[in-house]
């Protein structure tokens, strides 16, 4: 029997995360309400995240032609406080996916701010090397690409690794004085060392004048996870 708390489960898989640090006066902005911004060692960081969706079932069913597709976001990272407990968040910028009917039920019942684009992806295994890219077009083609090693490694506790991986709530601004969250579950991830990585990606025009000055930055971080199953629960508004 399916669980009724669970909406959604899939693989979350090769996830290419590079972490920029920004000045949380441009975060405040984007602050669903009741959380407060959650920092890495006084660090306040935008996450550009590229990944593939795998085997996704909504409420239990697959939808045809929607199992397996790519998704890149931009996010930010957040607490709530609930119950004398903070609960560790991410809050999405803009979520890009190729498939309509993800983008329709996720603004339309999580109010995302997702967009259907163009997007593809290669993955290269090798021996002593794995290759992963995302790209999409918005406008121009985008892309981000890291060469990382072939072997997975565990995440060290008190890492920045930790830190990015292990915010397991969604919160979504969807009104000046309303916020829904939802959880995700899943296990503790593995990590591939980083070789090279590659970032061609017009910030301002996906992401909004706020985030231009991205297109010269350089990352703080460049992190590739293997991912694993993954569970989002039903939301709730507050």
């Amino acid at each position: 029997m399916n669980n009724p708390k669970v909406f959604l489960t899939a693989e979350w898989r090769k996830l290419a995360l590079a972490q920029y640090s920004v000045d949380k006066e441009i975060l405040s902005k984007y602050l669903p309400q009741h959380t407060i911004l959650d920092d890495w060692q006084g660090k306040y960081y935008v996450s550009l995240v590229g990944f593939m969706f795998v085997d996704v079932k909504l409420r239990g069913f697959n939808i045809p032609f929607h199992t397996n597709f790519e998704e890149v976001n931009l996010r930010f990272y957040v607490k709530f406080k609930e119950g004398g407990i903070w609960k560790r968040g991410v809050v999405f910028i803009k979520e890009f996916v190729p498939k309509p009917a993800i983008t329709f039920v996720a603004n339309t019942l999580y109010k995302e701010n997702y967009q259907t684009l163009a997007m593809k992806h290669l993955w290269v295994e090798q021996k002593d090397q794995l290759e992963v890219a995302y790209s999409w077009k918005n406008r121009n083609w985008n892309s981000f690409a890291v060469t990382a090693t072939s072997k997975a490694e565990d995440i060290l506790a008190g890492s920045e690794e930790e830190f990015i991986t292990e915010h397991y709530w969604g919160y979504t601004k969807i009104a000046e004085n309303k916020t829904s969250e939802y959880g995700v579950e899943h296990p503790r991830w593995q990590v591939y060392p980083i070789k090279d990585y590659k970032i061609n990606v017009d910030f301002g025009i996906n992401y909004g004048d706020d985030f231009a000055f991205l297109n010269i930055a350089t990352p703080d971080s460049v992190i590739l996870a293997e991912g694993s199953e993954i569970r989002v629960l039903k939301g709730k508004k507050f």
